[in-house]
């Protein structure tokens, strides 16, 4: 199975990448999601290492449930070869109705079939207001293109 683009990735393609994942994450479809990774990834999310698409499923099940009207903004930060660092920003409510905007960076490492075979994320939460929020897009949809991204919102 490919998943373009593949790698060495150049900086049209590494966006095209990031751009891809973003719109997945969006749509919150753990078994969708977990094809974009090979049979064996390996993840460490925050204190949380996961691997293969089964522990993928159950790790992104398990959060969305957690992270309700989760919306997601990821921007390339380097690239060489077949690997990616992105940093990002999410927003999302516990089931106390608090909101939380979350930072991050991702280094993640491709086959060459494109498939992600490691993701290393380190994430921070920050309480806000619900007045505070950006990210206001329709949740059952990707993120418009005419939206703002990480540097225009001054994230």
């Amino acid at each position: 199975m490919s998943r373009p683009p593949l790698p060495p990735f150049s900086r049209v393609s590494a966006v095209q990448k990031v751009r891809a994942a973003e719109d997945a994450w969006n749509m919150r479809n753990p078994e969708k999601v977990s094809m974009a990774y090979t049979e064996d990834s390996r993840w460490r999310n925050r204190a949380v290492f996961v691997t293969g698409r089964d522990q993928i499923v159950e790790f992104l099940t398990l959060k969305w449930q957690r992270e309700r009207e989760y919306r997601l903004i990821k921007e390339l930060w380097a690239f060489d070869g077949s690997r990616i660092a992105v940093r990002f920003a999410y927003e999302w409510h516990d089931l106390g109705g608090q909101w939380f905007r979350s930072y991050g960076n991702e280094n993640w490492l491709f086959n060459t079939d494109g498939l992600m075979a490691e993701r290393h994320a380190s994430i921070n939460d920050v309480p806000i207001d619900g007045s505070e929020r950006l990210f206001l897009w329709d949740q059952s949809a990707p993120r418009p293109a005419d939206h703002s991204g990480l540097s225009i919102l001054g994230l």
